[in-house]
């Protein structure tokens, strides 16, 4: 009998060769992240609460899982803070593995940055490098309002981790034409959402276009695998929000920063289109002509946003169309990944009309750190070119002008010096660019960088963080000391005689005050549950002097301390009636500088 062999497999595949990884590759990123850790973490407890809003919602999260969930900033759940709470979500599971501190809540931002960092380098690498990925790692490292942020609890450390991360998967799904790396993206932007809202989804259009016109599919796959990353987005974002909306009004805390408590309008009302247009209502303040600042283009150069993001911006622009020019497929969609990323956002942050503050240009940084890395790496491959060497030359020296520009204020000696090393290294590259590539690195990162360790040594504390030294504008501290009332955007520290007299009660609870940081403020340093009537500004209906006064006359509300706090918006009066009520009918004592009157003594005038 003859016996015939079956035929052999089909063989599959080979995988794509692998790059090999330079030798110095592993150690340089230890060191990057390494130093990005020190940066991040030196001195962080010197902030304390740092945004104490914030620190009480995580505070209340740590013994409320109702609390945790709705983001409320109370554990007797009165009210929401004025944002999805994917953030507080991870500071309130901080606080209850290892209590409830100042470090509990901020070291997990700073390792947020060191993951930021890390993830910007393993995508840039994927497209143009090594050494276009530590570049890029190495601006997002330095970028003074990144290191503010990644040492400070606002949501904004998970909104850029989780962009990073959804630009990462991006770039995975480009290179195999993977519904599923895609489908990654979009869950980790809808993710996104949940820490702050629609901004997340300011990077859609660049995701969406890089991958429609880089991946190597037909047309008919790359719109349904686009179809596919949307819902994912849906998904990822959507539930909380309908969780939220079908939980009935009674059974949870009122929604923070809306006006008829529902997160729909929140989302699309006062932290959606209202940011836009400046028709938000419940907000107070503004700057010239009742607005946020002049719009336009320059916005990112001066007032409170230059020094905080603009100090390789003029270079990132040279480096993204020269770059352009130089590159390759790959470093083209990461170009445009990174640069449809950062062109969406500028244009928004730039003419934005409504609530804005120079600390939400944070989410630029990873955008220019990629854009930087990758297209000096384009334009060093091609250096025996002398355009490619003219590109580079004239972004170091942009980069040194800026850094001119905005260091003149606070060392202007020091500004000379950035100056002309960067426009040594700039000459230097049309003589000898393997010597000046180091003298080219450090005249573009030593003016951020010296910013961004000033930045690090500097407590900050409030509801508008502003990075850079003390003393060199913006809001680098001012929690209310001593027992003062605080205000709009920080919070009191309470005396000893108060907090006692706080922690004296057993009513659900122990006081109510107009204004989220004030009742933050007396919360945090009593250890009791302090109602935010108003929320954050205090204009929210939440309660409403009827509800207030049902509250009252059931003995759950113990004190009520200081006055109105703030007025003069379009939002709900109903604080200043509550304070306008207890005022009439209690008598005030002073104790540690606040007033305080107590709600369940019969002396009613």
């Amino acid at each position: 009998m003859t016996v015939v062999d079956s035929p052999a497999p089909a063989p599959t595949a080979p995988p794509p060769p692998a790059v090999g990884e330079p030798r110095w590759e592993r150690p340089a990123l230890v060191g990057l992240l390494a130093a990005t850790a020190v940066l991040y973490l030196w001195r962080l407890g010197d902030s304390g609460w740092a945004n104490a809003y914030y620190s009480a919602a995580a505070q209340a999260g740590a013994r409320s899982w109702e609390a945790w969930f709705f983001g409320a900033t109370d554990w007797a759940n009165s009210i929401t803070v004025d944002k999805t709470p994917a953030a507080l979500w991870v500071m309130g599971l901080s606080a209850r593995l290892f209590g409830v501190n100042a470090w509990s809540i901020l070291v997990p931002q700073a390792l947020m940055g060191v993951a930021s960092v890390w993830l910007l380098h393993a995508a840039v690498k994927r497209t143009s490098g090594a050494a276009a990925g530590l570049v890029a790692g190495a601006v997002l490292a330095l970028t003074p309002v990144a290191v503010l942020m990644f040492r400070f609890n606002n949501p904004d450390a998970l909104l850029v981790l989780l962009l990073v991360a959804g630009a990462y998967c991006t770039v995975r799904a480009v290179e195999t034409a993977s519904w599923r790396w895609l489908a990654l993206a979009g869950a980790a932007v809808g993710f996104a959402f949940l820490a702050k809202m629609l901004q997340a989804f300011l990077v859609l259009p660049a995701f969406g276009s890089t991958y429609l016109v880089f991946a190597r599919a037909t047309l008919g796959r790359r719109i349904a695998h686009l179809a596919a990353a949307l819902g994912a987005v849906v998904v990822a974002g959507g539930w909380w929000v309908l969780v939220v909306e079908l939980v009935p009004s009674g059974s949870r805390p009122f929604i923070g920063g809306s006006q008829t408590n529902s997160v729909l309008e929140l989302t699309l009302g006062y932290n959606g289109f209202g940011r836009l247009t400046g028709d938000e209502v419940g907000s107070v303040g503004g700057g010239a002509g009742g607005g946020w600042g002049s719009t336009g283009w320059f916005r990112l150069f001066g007032g409170e946003m230059g020094d905080q993001i603009a100090w390789l911006l003029p270079a990132a622009v040279v480096l993204l169309v020269a770059g352009w020019w130089a590159g390759d497929r790959a470093s083209r969609a990461g170009l445009s990944l990174w640069g449809g990323w950062s062109l969406v956002t500028a244009a928004v942050f730039s003419y934005m009309n409504g609530i804005i503050h120079g600390y939400y240009t944070v989410a630029l940084a990873p955008a220019i750190g990629a854009i930087v890395g990758i297209g000096a790496t384009a334009l060093w491959r091609r250096r025996s070119d002398p355009v490619a060497l003219a590109g580079l030359s004239g972004a170091v020296a942009l980069a040194a002008l800026q850094a001119y520009l905005l260091l003149t204020s606070w060392s202007g000696t020091f500004a000379i010096v950035v100056l002309v090393l960067g426009f040594l290294a700039a000459a230097g590259f049309f003589f000898s660019p393997k010597v000046f590539v180091p003298v080219a690195l450090v005249a573009a990162l030593i003016g951020p960088g010296a910013y961004s360790v000033a930045t690090a040594a500097t407590p900050h504390s409030g509801a508008i963080p502003s990075a850079g030294p003390a003393g060199t504008g913006g809001f680098r501290g001012g929690g209310g000391m001593g027992g003062g009332m605080g205000g709009l955007l920080s919070a009191p520290t309470p005396g000893a005689e108060l907090v006692s007299l706080l922690r004296s009660g057993s009513r659900t609870w122990a006081a109510a005050a107009v204004g989220s940081n004030n009742a933050a403020g007396y919360q945090l340093g009593s250890g009791v549950p302090v109602m935010a009537v108003g929320g954050f500004n205090g204009t929210d209906p939440a309660p409403t002097l009827a509800e207030f006064q049902r509250l009252v006359a059931d003995g759950r509300i113990h004190y009520f301390l200081g006055g109105a706090g703030m007025s003069g918006s379009t939002g709900s009066d109903a604080a200043q009636e509550i304070a306008a009520w207890v005022q009439q009918n209690f008598d005030a004592s002073t104790v540690d500088g606040v007033a305080v009157h107590d709600l369940t003594v019969g002396a009613q005038r």
